[in-house]
């Protein structure tokens, strides 16, 4: 058998499989070496418990108590993983609730949660883009993204990630080594293939709260390692707003799994604060919800309620992005040429009515006399940073030309 890959997500009801939390959704969509889709599956788990977090993955009491339990899946499942990569975004949260069912089905299976490859991880090597989020991963990569928290749709996107990675590695690709072992690695027996689904009655719309929009738009985080993966399972116990007791005790548990100290998550607790509080800035406005909710998420995350203001100051004081050119000595004035070029984090509409509004002159493609382009990522390819490049125009995001806004404003009062 030659290895491909089994790109997998699953929902669940918690943050760690070591405090009872079982798998509600799982779903495989296999890709061979090519990247391209061969096959998919997926179904509802009946947990045998509550349903944790429904405002996140949005599947019903009454939905899951038809689903199968995962004993009458593993063989279904074990088939599509066996002799294959698994693949996921943030993968080793998947892989620790897939071994942990499997371990509860009497099955020993070789999927440690350092063995797949993760699609959140390789961005940093094929991506411009250097964020968590699955859907500006996608949205880089020119993939589409589907319906978030639904795990056929984030199989599938995390699929388009891989086919956009392996587009670019070439051969022999880079884990060439993964698919060898996948070849070799030892599967139990497993029970018959039962044929039993039980899929998902509808999606479920997203919140569209302010934290929510802003989690999006957050950073990666490099150091210390596998602070990502920790901040990644911190994004989606934060999207209600709300920390129970058992949450916190179980990013505990992924903290210490993930092997961080107490001062390695405070610290990166703090540098979550500075992020949300940098995307608060970005359109130049920080509004009283926002400034709200940054308080509030200054208590559940363990700090004290004026870390918030902290948080506020430090990212208003920053100016721009590491690796982003510096623009002191840069001023627009009234009557200057803009183009924007790329999905900025606000509609592009926003913002070409605020340069508008502020005296600026919108135009939709770049000449000679075009004073600034504002792009969704300053290393774009777009035809438009192409030709302010050979024009030796500037070219900013979207944060650094809400700067450029507000010293225009000054200047004019």
């Amino acid at each position: 058998m030659v290895a491909g890959y089994a790109v997998v997500d699953v929902e669940t009801t918690g943050l760690h499989p070591g405090w009872h939390h079982r798998v509600v959704e799982v779903a495989v969509v296999t890709v061979d070496r090519d990247g391209r889709v061969t096959d998919e599956w997926c179904t509802l788990v009946n947990p045998g418990r509550d349903m944790g977090p429904q405002h996140v993955h949005g599947i019903t009491a009454a939905e899951a108590r038809q689903a199968p339990a995962f004993d009458e899946i593993a063989g279904d499942l074990g088939a599509r993983l066996a002799g294959n990569v698994v693949v996921g975004h943030n993968v080793s949260f998947d892989l620790r609730f897939l071994a942990a069912e499997f371990s509860r089905a009497g099955l020993d299976v070789p999927l440690a949660p350092d063995s797949g490859l993760c699609t959140m991880k390789l961005a940093h090597r094929y991506l411009t883009t250097a964020t968590r989020s699955l859907a500006l991963c996608c949205e880089a990569a020119g993939v589409d993204a589907g319906q978030a928290h639904s795990a056929l749709h984030d199989a599938h996107a995390a699929a388009g990630l891989l086919g956009f990675y392996l587009s670019r590695a070439g051969t022999p690709e880079p884990w060439r080594d993964r698919l060898d072992d996948a070849e070799r690695l030892p599967w139990p027996v497993l029970p018959p293939i039962t044929g039993r689904v039980m899929p998902r009655l509808g999606t479920y719309p997203q919140p569209a709260h302010f934290l929510a929009r802003l989690v999006d738009g957050l950073p990666s985080v490099p150091h210390p390692p596998r602070a990502d993966e920790y901040l990644s399972v911190l994004d989606g116990a934060l999207l209600d707003r709300h920390l129970s007791a058992a949450e916190q005790a179980e990013l505990v548990g992924v903290a210490g799994v993930l092997g961080l100290g107490r001062a390695d998550v405070e610290r990166l607790h703090r540098h979550y604060l500075v992020a949300l509080a940098r995307r608060a800035w970005s359109d130049d406005v920080v509004t009283a919800e926002e400034e709200a909710d940054l308080r509030l998420v200054s208590v559940l995350l363990g700090l004290a309620e004026p870390d918030a203001d902290h948080a506020l100051s430090a990212a208003r004081a920053e100016g721009t992005v590491p690796g982003e050119r510096e623009w002191d000595d840069f001023r627009l004035v009234a009557g200057d040429a803009v183009v924007f070029t790329g999905q900025m984090g606000l509609p592009r509409e926003v913002w070409e009515d605020r340069a508008a509004g502020a005296g600026l002159a919108v135009h939709g493609a770049v000449t000679k006399k075009t004073r600034l382009v504002v792009a969704a990522d300053p290393d774009s390819l777009s035809g438009k940073a192409k030709k302010a490049g050979r024009y030796g125009i500037p070219i900013v995001t979207e944060e650094a030309f809400g700067r450029l806004l507000g010293a225009l404003r000054t200047q004019d009062a």
